[in-house]
């Protein structure tokens, strides 16, 4: 299915053949480019959006797939910047859900009066540094163009949707689609046969909620995951209350954790207690809602070894316990990586969908899919008959959405080129070649919003301090960029989440570079990093 609506692009429409003039071009109305238009705005720059979708949100835009919703708080991922928002809002649940999420990133655009500064439905196809003016020149599919002194590409780091390459995809005549590009008017499912190919995070939420609707549901795993309940629940009035008031320590708490989560590592390890103790918190936080079982544990679970492996024993009982056939069951035990080598996914009722009579679980490491057809999908050892299709297969990340655009730097080079064997950039922020452009997304993980707010602060208060200064451009040095790429490669080795084949290194994507795509750094490190360049006159980086 291609995009969902096909709509004409609003804002700033120019006479053909004119080349729009901005200070700075955004690339992308997602959490990210809403606040980095709102702060290039109050710096009183000429800033433009472009946004290929057909309104605001990003993520929680295109993901309109059901049991879409946050896996952190919905009060921490929020935005922090005005205290009049943060009264205004009501998060209606503690989880919230992918319409409330919408609603409330377009409650932003308008509070704020971005969308005037906002061009729908334009994809952005190239972006072209000229070394003459020292202005990146943007071209969109539908022809339009503009230039801009800086570039900031909020393309998210979970944005390029990927389907493997199926032999015979274009042949099924039933609906079929992504779940990052799910039809703004949704899918009748309701007494079809529906197939679901991938269980990652996106799969667990679809899977689950479809599963009460469709007449019978093929889900095709390759891998188990650890999967979490995540016990969501409404809030009420007084909760309400109580939130408002302590967003100052929310905001605290999430700052000094090392994923911008409202969690703190218990700092025993869980090997110095003894093995009821240790059995005691396991269960304890197995009752919480939410990461808390994954971020509040003790701090050596999220390291390899053995205490990892404890507590992974402990989850791979509770699954067991949850679904009624063993082989079934054995079938959901993740064996393949550690757990919390990817993020965890957060589910409710997950597991019990596979005791329904009418779902079936299909190991395609065993037997791979070998094509589809036009009346299902083939597998080595049988064909399932379906009426539809859905590809919860995950994300080309961090690289996938920059590499859709080509982006040309000084002397002609691409960033598709450059980035071939991982991202050569420094601080996840600039690479050397490419000045005034900020590859913004890049260097954002863990809880999106509080990540993203100190880094798009960060990038807005450098542009100031460029056009201050009289300065025309700024980029990384090579041999700042060498540095970064080295500490990403050496100290990310060391990490956990470089252990599993999962997107953190791009190991889902055949053929590219398996490498840390994110900072191996905590979130409070990474801003000590930025702030310290900054305060040593953006140390680094060339200011001509």
């Amino acid at each position: 299915m291609g995009n969902p609506e096909q709509q004409t692009p609003t804002a700033g429409a120019s006479p053909a053949g004119e080349v729009e003039q901005f200070d700075a071009i955004v690339i992308g109305a997602g959490v990210t480019g809403l606040y980095s238009l709102y702060r290039l705005h109050e710096l009183g720059l000429s800033v433009r959006a472009f946004e290929d979708g057909g309104g605001v949100g990003g993520t929680w835009y295109w993901n309109r797939y059901p049991g879409c919703r946050f896996d952190s708080e919905s009060y921490t991922y929020g935005y922090s910047f005005s205290e009049e928002l943060l009264q205004e809002w009501d998060w209606k649940e503690y989880y919230s859900g992918q319409p409330e999420n919408e609603r409330y990133l377009n409650y932003v655009a308008d509070k704020f009066d971005l969308r005037r500064h906002i061009r729908f439905n334009s994809r952005v196809v190239s972006a072209v540094f000229d070394e003459e003016d020292d202005r990146w020149q943007v071209n969109l599919q539908d022809g339009h163009r503009a230039s801009a002194q800086f570039l900031i590409t909020s393309v998210g780091i979970l944005s390029a949707g990927y389907i493997p390459d199926f032999e015979g995809i274009d042949s099924f005549q039933g609906p079929w689609c992504h779940t990052g590009r799910w039809p703004k008017d949704g899918m009748d499912l309701a007494g079809k046969r529906v197939g679901v190919i991938g269980t990652g995070a996106t799969g667990v939420q679809l899977i689950t909620e479809i599963a009460k609707e469709v007449s019978h549901l093929t889900v095709f795993q390759r891998t188990a995951n650890y999967c979490a309940p995540l016990r969501n629940g409404p809030i009420d009035d007084e909760a309400q209350r109580k939130i408002k008031a302590s967003y100052p320590e929310i905001f605290k708490m999430c700052n000094e954790s090392a994923g911008s989560f409202m969690h703190k590592f218990d700092p025993r390890s869980a090997m110095d207690v003894s093995p009821e103790e240790r059995l005691e918190q396991y269960e304890r936080l197995w009752k919480e809602p939410g990461f808390k079982k994954w971020l509040s544990n003790f701090y050596d679970v999220m390291m390899p070894g053995e205490a990892n492996e404890d507590y992974a024993k402990f989850v791979r009982e509770k699954i067991r316990q949850r679904v009624n056939d063993p082989v079934v069951a054995e079938m959901l035990v993740p064996k393949d990586h550690m757990f919390g080598s990817k993020r965890l996914p957060c589910e409710s009722g997950y597991y019990e969908v596979f005791n329904q009579d009418n779902v079936l679980l299909v190991d395609v490491r065993q037997a791979p899919i070998e094509r589809i057809t036009p009346r299902g999908i083939k597998t080595s050892d049988a064909e399932y008959e379906l009426d539809v299709i859905i590809f919860a297969t995950g994300y080309d990340a961090v690289t996938g959405a920059l590499n859709k655009i080509e982006i040309r730097g000084q002397g002609g080079q691409t960033l598709k080129e450059k980035f071939a064997g991982g991202p050569r950039t420094y601080m996840g922020i600039s690479s050397a070649g490419f000045p005034n452009l900020f590859t913004i997304n890049a260097a954002s993980v863990g809880n999106f919003v509080r990540a993203a707010e100190p880094l798009v602060e960060w990038v807005s208060e450098c542009i100031r301090y460029v056009r201050e200064n009289e300065f025309t451009r700024i980029s990384a040095t090579p041999e700042a960029e060498d540095a970064w790429v080295k500490h990403v490669n050496e100290d990310g080795a060391k990490i956990l989440r470089t252990q599993a084949n999962s997107w953190f290194v791009g190991a889902n994507i055949p053929g590219k570079a398996r490498v840390l795509l994110t900072s191996p750094d905590t979130a409070p490190v990474m801003r000590a990093k930025r702030a310290e360049v900054a305060a040593n006159g953006y140390e680094g980086f060339l200011l001509e």
